[in-house]
């Protein structure tokens, strides 16, 4: 079986900010898949939607992919960009990368709860946040669900659990630890595994 052309798109949560290379979960995915081979991360600490569009997206068709992760969102709401625009930009992005790979080979993953972890009050009110991440989560849901786009939701439980667990935050009490994204990877991987079946 010829090797599985991995692409992620994404901000800090798929670069792994603040944790190596191989335990981003993009890395761990790719880790635990012998048939994908991880071919490019392109996302980067503080993109937004519109960030994605203009830099990420237009490096995506060179690297020819067979498999595209999306996961983007939180830095939308830290900036204050309104729904409607986030809205515009999912809808955007989807369709852009629904014309390199067919529906099911796109992945889309949930925005993790920023506001659970010790410096999550840094960037705004935890509880006015944690609802706009809620809303943004809701937002992707929504348009991969009218693409038949798999969607991960389970990340932002999951982050949650930084309240009881402090190993599950990496050493800028911000960002998910190599541990925290193991926990995520369990959760997307069924779902890529699904995608590569079908």
């Amino acid at each position: 079986m010829s090797a599985v052309r991995y692409v992620a798109l994404g901000d800090s949560y798929t670069i792994g900010t603040s944790v190596t290379d191989a335990e981003s979960w993009p890395s761990q995915l790719a880790a635990r898949l012998p048939e994908v081979q991880l071919v490019a991360n392109l996302a980067v600490n503080g993109y937004t939607s519109r960030d994605v569009i203009g830099r990420e997206l237009p490096q995506l068709e060179g690297l020819r992919p067979d498999l595209v992760t999306l996961l983007i969102g939180v830095n939308d709401v830290v900036q204050g960009v309104p729904d409607a625009e986030y809205t515009a930009n999912v809808h955007q992005l989807l369709d852009a990368i629904g014309r390199m790979v067919p529906a099911t080979d796109l992945v889309c993953v949930a925005t993790p709860d920023y506001t659970a972890t010790p410096s999550g009050a840094d960037y705004g009110d935890p509880v006015a946040q944690s609802d706009r991440i809620g809303g943004v989560n809701a937002i992707l849901r929504a348009a991969c669900e009218a693409r038949g786009i798999s969607f991960v939701p389970e990340i932002f439980e999951i982050s949650q659990g930084v309240v009881d667990d402090s190993t599950l935050v990496a050493s800028d009490g911000l960002h998910p630890s190599g541990a925290q994204y193991a926990l995520w990877t369990d959760a997307i991987e069924p779902v890529v595994r699904q995608a590569l079946n079908d």
